[in-house]
Parts: structure tokens; sequence; C-alpha cells
């Protein structure tokens, strides 16, 4: 396995022909000593940018028209020197030369358009085709690199096809032949997973044949997937690690990088999490991420078992800005202190959640992230997982929504129930037609709600901090019918009528007027079934209610969950397990900043505000002989009850606090 380090710079440089003076003000020794500086330990630097323009003295490709010197080149000897590794960037479906070139590369949409930016558009990129001869250009410009220059690793961006697929005469030729339907999307988005799973096949070989010891990245693949045929499994072998993408300020959002990487770390390759160091998105020249943002992007990545990236874009002249990189400076010295703590770290968790995203979904994240939320601002430990995932490594599993269950993954749940796991599922998880394919659910379908919205009233043993009232529920749910032996533990209340034009009241929903033959949330052994789309409900609506109806039903089925602590929902808390040289550690990494909505577009972090006292309980088999604050290495006193909890107390978290149990 590929070990990556754990602060790098993800240097973009996607550079206009027009620009005059590329490259002028460089310095190499500068630009090394200035990465040396910030705590950089390995880049990713530009063999060929969007724009198609190489940055060395390539005789495939286009060296940039202003550029001369080797600048690729100069960065590799001097970045080595200094001991930074450097893998070579390489934009594949991105080319605006080849774009300008040849038009019978370019992808074309399913109504018949280009793909990318229009004819006279300002914004965005034309896509060149993977199915088309292009490949081969390409092919033949990564060869070069390769044979050019002593990279540690190749970084392939935009390796993707539009969406659903590519209809241009490459494309259709090659559907036919394989027996898919140019007018179907779901044969439009088989064929692009084709084609894309074959390019990754050619520059595989190609990279290996010539340099089979470094690293290789294929950027824009990486998705949350339930599908096995359609997932990630049938792409890892290509990668050598994942790097995930996720500039919360420039469209990824704050739920992104959590929710990939509690999927992506059960895969068992290295990881990487990468974001920038822009207010907004790539190429804000002039935009300085805050660095309380920039602080707990990064150490939200270390606490989720990845390493660091940090994007930025150089100045066409060549000479890294002095301020951004004493920003990412200020925040990878903090990085160094706390690697020793980070290595080898594996995620500890009581829950795996099925993965209910799917290209058949049209909900596609929201059941995701709203689990991913619920489970986070709670502080349980959890991880995402799909069907290949062994189910006996978790003491619960939890289907948010929509998870489709086959035959497969229905012996592998009941094989987990029959050993003592337990389940939860909501709404239409498990749904197989007109009936759900798990019997011991203990419930019959019959069909959607007839009312949306509708009420629900929860029951003791789950209203634990939920006060007695008809709370209403924004989502349609299910109809169903307990069968003998199910308990119910919350029912529902219909309203008068549903809002039409023709008959409504007052200003928003219809108010309660009867209780509903059909339960809200039932039990049978250790399942639980909640008949609304919860996890869904809660990201769209932020109805706290929600929240606390998963936590109590999570808590009734979880026995001795991994961590008891008395933290706000605004904190973070992973816990990971370490093995380094006979030593076993337990790491708990607690974070505590707060993203606001400051604008309209995005979110910001301009200030840290501390905890204090924070007491944690954490569920242990071998109990510890020390505990303490890392790096400070300052010793914490504890407690240990019934041979299974030990008890402590950290005096501050100041952003974010490591402690270890030895």
């Amino acid at each position: 396995m590929i070990e990556l380090p754990f602060r790098q710079v993800h240097l973009d440089f996607h550079t206009s022909p027009l620009i005059p003076d590329v490259g002028i003000d460089f310095d190499p020794e500068e630009f090394a000593k200035t990465l040396k500086s910030a705590y950089v330990n390995s880049i990713t630097v530009f063999a060929k940018c969007h724009h198609g323009m190489s940055y060395y003295p390539t005789k495939v490709g286009v060296t940039h028209p202003s550029l001369k010197r080797d600048l690729l080149g100069e960065m590799v000897e001097a970045c080595h020197r200094e001991g930074i590794r450097v893998c070579a960037y390489i934009s594949v479906v991105w080319d605006e030369y080849s774009a300008s070139n040849h038009g019978d590369w370019l992808q074309v949409n399913k109504d018949g358009t280009l793909a990318g930016r229009p004819p006279f558009g300002n914004r965005g990129w034309r896509f060149l085709c993977m199915n088309s001869p292009y490949v081969d250009y390409v092919a033949e410009q990564t060869e070069e690199v390769l044979k050019l220059y002593d990279i540690d690793g190749v970084f392939f961006d935009i390796v993707m096809q539009t969406f659903p697929g590519c209809v241009c005469n490459h494309c259709i030729k090659s559907m036919k032949n394989l027996g898919l339907d140019p007018t179907s999307d779901v044969d439009l988005y088989r064929h692009s997973q084709i084609i894309g799973r074959n390019f990754m096949a050619r520059m595989d070989k190609l990279v290996k044949d010539i340099r089979p010891d470094i690293s290789i990245f294929y950027n824009s693949r990486l998705k949350l997937e339930s599908d096995y045929e359609l997932g990630m499994r049938q792409e890892s072998d290509y990668f050598t690690h994942f790097e995930i993408e996720s500039l919360p300020s420039g469209g990824w959002g704050y739920n992104h990088f959590p929710l990939f990487v509690r999927y992506y770390r059960t895969l068992g390759k290295d990881l990487l999490g990468m974001t920038g160091r822009f207010h907004k998105s790539w190429a804000d020249f002039g935009g300085f991420k805050n660095t309380p943002a920039l602080e707990y992007e990064c150490f939200t990545m270390l606490a989720l078992g990845a390493k660091c990236s940090v994007g930025d874009q150089l100045h066409p002249r060549g000479r890294l800005d002095k301020t951004v990189y004493s920003l990412i400076g200020s925040v990878y010295k903090k990085v160094a202190e706390r690697e020793e703590w980070c290595k080898n770290g594996k995620p500890l968790s009581d829950i795996g959640v099925l993965i209910s995203n799917s290209f058949y979904n049209d909900w596609k994240t929201d059941s995701d992230e709203g689990a991913m939320r619920i489970l986070s601002e709670s502080h349980y430990q959890f991880s995402f997982i799909d069907s290949c995932e062994d189910l006996n490594k978790y003491k619960l599993i939890i289907a948010p929504d929509r998870v489709n269950i086959d035959e497969k993954l229905a012996k592998k749940l009941r094989d987990y129930l029959d050993n003592g796991g337990k389940l939860i599922l909501s709404y239409k998880s498990g749904l197989n037609g007109e009936r759900f394919i798990l019997d011991e659910l203990g419930i019959e379908y019959l069909g959607d709600s007839d009312y949306s919205p509708d009420y629900f009233k929860v029951l003791a043993p789950i209203d634990k901090g939920i006060e007695p009232a008809e709370y209403v529920m924004y989502e349609k749910g299910t109809k169903v019918l307990p069968k003998d032996g199910t308990q119910v533990l919350a029912e529902i209340y219909q309203p008068y009528f549903n809002r039409t034009w023709e008959h409504f009241s007052s200003h928003a929903q219809t108010p309660p007027e009867k209780k509903s033959p059909y339960p809200a949330v039932t039990r049978n052994g250790n399942i639980i079934y909640i008949s609304y789309p919860i996890f869904r409900a809660y990201i769209l609506h932020g109805n706290l209610v929600y929240k606390k109806l998963v936590k109590n039903c999570i808590d009734l089925l979880l026995d001795k969950p991994l961590v008891l602590g008395e933290l706000p929902s605004t904190a973070r808390i992973t816990v990971n397990l370490q093995k380094i040289d006979n030593k076993t550690r337990t790491i708990i990494h607690l974070l505590h900043y707060i993203p606001e909505r400051r604008c309209k577009s995005i979110d910001v972090i301009e200030d840290v505000i501390p905890l204090y006292n924070v007491k944690l309980k954490l569920r242990l088999e071998n109990l510890p002989s020390r505990c303490y604050l890392a790096p400070e290495m300052k010793d914490l006193e504890f407690v240990v009850y019934n041979n299974e909890y030990v008890e402590f107390n950290v005096p501050e978290v100041n952003g974010y606090q490591i402690v270890v149990l030895e």
C-alpha cells in the first residue's frame, strides 16, 4: 500500500495561452524553500492544465507559448532537494487546446448539445471524450512525463463523462457493439462507467510498466453508490490511494468530506482529504480562507483517518504567495505536531450505515447526509458501508430511507441478526415491490401514506427528551400494519385533509384530527422500523425532534456505546485505534468549530469557541495504564468503571484536542 505524507499542497496552474509572462519570476530554490518553511512535504504540480498547455518542453503536446523554461522539471528537482515528494498533474477530459482543434473528440449530451461550456460561455470547460482518439494523445503525454521526470506519482484530473453519458459518434458505435441502448439513461450511465474503467485500465498498465512504484489517482471518480456494479469497489484496484476533493466553500459544503471519508476509510487504502486555501473555490486569487476554517478542515481529516492536502493556484509568473504559505504553514505546523498520533489509525465504529445513494435514487445523498449529521451530532462512532462489508464488525446496522436490499444482502442481514446484531430501517429501505424483503420486520406494507404532512407522537420507551405532543412530519411516509408480536413505539396522527387549492386551512399544513391506524415506529425483536424518510427529513428541515427520535431508537438497541460524553451537538468526537511497535493506543479526537452561513452561498468559520471540563467515558477492551493529552503530553487522571469504561475529564478543547489512552 502506498503511504502518503501528511502535509500536501495541490498546486493548480490553469493558465491561459494569452498570458504573456508565464514563469518569469520563478526561482526554484525560493519555491522549494517556501514550501519547506510551510511544513509542506508533498506537492502535486502541473504537467498539463485545463487549457491544454504543457509546462515542460513537450514533443507530444503544446508547451505554453510564453514559457521559456522547463517549469515542471525545475520544480521536481528543487522539491526533491528539499525532501518534498512530487506528483505530476495531467488534465484529462478538460483540454481547451484539443477541444478547439478536434471537434470529433468532443463529448455530446443526450440532447445533442456539446458537453461543458457553450460556444460563447466564459465559465467552465469543454469536455473531451475518453472513448475517442483523444485518449491516445493523453497516453502519449503521460508516457513522456514518466520518462522525462523522476516523479513520485500521477494525478489524472477530470476522469469522467457527461451525465448520464456521451452520445458522440464514437460512443454510439461502441454502445451498439456492446448491445446497449443509447436512448436509455441507464445504459448511457453504464457505458460511461465502462469508458472510465477502460481509460483507467490503460493508464494503470502504462504507468506501472514504466514506474511501478509510484502513486496513481484518478480524480472525479469518487462517489457514493450502493449498486455494486456501478460502485467504487469495481474501480478501487486502479487507485493506489484515495484523494477526497472537498472544498467546503467551493460547492462541496461541510457535509461532503465527513460523509465520503466514512465510507472510503473502509476500503483499505491510504486517504488524503483535499480542501483549498481559497475563501471560495479554485482560482479565487486574492481570496484567503480564515485560519480557523483551514484548521477545522485539516483537523477533521486527521480525526477521520486521512492525510491533508490544501489546494492553491500559482500566479502565472511563478512565485508562491507568501501570505498563502504563512496561512498553510500555521496550520501544517500543528498537523506536524500531531502526526505521531494519527499514523495508521483505524476507526472504531459501533454502527455501520448502509449507503442509500444510487444512480437510481433521485434523492442522491440526502438520506446519507441526514444519517451522517444525526450520528455525528449525537457523538456515535460509525462508518458508511456497502453490501460487501463484514456486518459483524458493527453492533448496529442502519439502513436509511431507501437502501436497496437484494436477496444476497438480505441473507447477510439475517445471519447478522441471528448472531445478535441490531438493525434500524426507515421508509422504503428493504422494500421489494409490494413487500419488505425481511419478514423479520414484523410489519405489512400497504403503500404510501394518504396524508402529507402528517404528525407523529412518540411513546415509551423512545420518548426520552421528547415532550408529549403531535409533531409534524414534513415528508411523506409509508402505511404499515404491525403483525402479532410487533410493538408500536410511535403513533401517527392524520390531518383533517391534505392541503389543495380546493380545501386548505390557515397558512401551512392542516392540523391533526385523529390517530391513524398505521404506526410511525415499530419494533420486532432486534429490529426497529421508522415509517418516515426520517434521515432525509432531518437534512432538509433540521427539526430537532427528528434527531431525538432516531437517537432514542439507537439507544434502545445499542448496548454500551463506545463513547459517552457531555458535549454540545456542535462538537465532533472520533475514536481511532493505533498499533505501532507492538503498542496499542486508543486515540480520541475532539473538535469544536462552528460553521455559520454568513453569506448566501457559503459557510464561514471565523472564531474558535473553547469547551471546558469535558467529561468523557470510553469503552475499552484493554484497560489503559496511561491517559494523556497530545501533543502536550499532559497526563490526565482517569477512573475505570466495571472493567469496561474509562472516565476522564478534558480541561479544555480549544478547537482541537487529542486524548491518548495507552
